[in-house]
């Protein structure tokens, strides 16, 4: 520190001048990798928050398969064989036949297993099986409400 003297008023007044000083090294290291921790958590979060949106997307996307299904075996007195899938439904019962949110085709089966089709999403890896984001997605899964 410097002192600086002043004259006020006659009198003598120390100034003490901080000296200008700028981080080290090692302090913005320190800062980057907080940083860094911050963003790997922010992201970490972020991703699991998209899949659960995507998966949730696809429940929708189901739900109104299903729902395109029912109106088509109203006016039809069945359902779409395997060869027409989905796309008998479009556009007289709905608008248009959208991919999953991965970008892989939904996958109808039709008669199901233990109802008269299955509509199946693979989920991000496209293949059957799977965990987390990599889960299938079925019409006869318990969390898509609608009933066939």
């Amino acid at each position: 520190m410097r002192f600086n003297e002043r004259r006020v008023g006659g009198r003598r007044w120390a100034v003490v001048r901080a000296a200008a000083r700028g981080f080290t090294l090692i302090e913005l290291m320190i800062v980057v990798v907080i940083l860094g921790l911050l963003s790997s958590i922010a992201v970490y979060s972020y991703t699991r928050y998209l899949d659960r949106a995507k998966q949730q997307t696809a429940r929708l996307n189901i739900n109104q398969f299903i729902g395109g299904l029912d109106q088509f075996y109203a006016a039809n007195g069945r359902f779409p064989d395997n060869q027409e899938g989905l796309k008998a439904l479009a556009p007289e019962y709905l608008k248009s036949i959208p991919n999953d949110p991965w970008g892989h085709a939904y996958q109808y089966v039709q008669p199901g297993r233990t109802a008269p089709f299955d509509i199946i999403c693979y989920g991000a890896d496209g293949r059957e099986g799977g965990s987390g984001a990599d889960m299938d997605i079925t019409s006869n899964d318990k969390d898509v409400a609608q009933k066939k």
